[in-house]
């Protein structure tokens, strides 16, 4: 009996301390600062109006230049096709 009371109060423990990891990793990813990328969007998936259109997932090509999508803040110049301005 007291082998199996010491792993249950192991195990929540374990799931107790994951919990608390996974909240704090997910509130420093909410806070963190974002930027515009423009040009890396997928038609239909900006974030925002574009020049030619005044809604969100309007833009009618991959990779339109005045389409952004907000991505975390340094994240722009790593990808492919990337810039934090309209082109």
């Amino acid at each position: 009996m007291k082998k199996t009371n010491i792993a249950l109060a192991t195990a929540v423990t374990g799931l107790i301390a994951l919990a608390g990891t996974m909240a704090s990793t997910s509130a420093v990813a909410a806070d963190g600062a974002k930027e515009k990328c423009y040009g890396v969007a997928k038609a239909g998936k900006n974030d925002c109006a574009t020049k030619t259109s005044s809604c969100a997932g309007t833009s009618k090509v991959d990779g339109q230049t005045d389409a952004f999508i907000m991505v975390p803040k340094g994240l722009c110049d790593r990808l492919s096709g990337g810039s934090t301005e309209a082109k």
